[in-house]
């Protein structure tokens, strides 16, 4: 499982954790997030998200 980092203010999606508060489920791969989505933090877009290098 991946994360993936906003750009802008460093919010993270994390695939294996999803994000419920947004009704995306635990496991969600960040391909299937809605295209529609925007950072929690700071309101961009996906396109704005790069990921994380473990």
């Amino acid at each position: 499982m991946a994360k993936y980092v906003c750009d802008v203010c460093g919010w993270i999606y994390d695939e294996e954790a999803g994000y419920p508060e947004g009704n995306i489920a635990a496991g969600t791969k960040w391909a299937d997030v809605p295209a529609d989505f925007v950072c929690p933090l700071c309101g961009v877009d996906k396109s704005q998200f790069s990921l994380v290098e473990e």
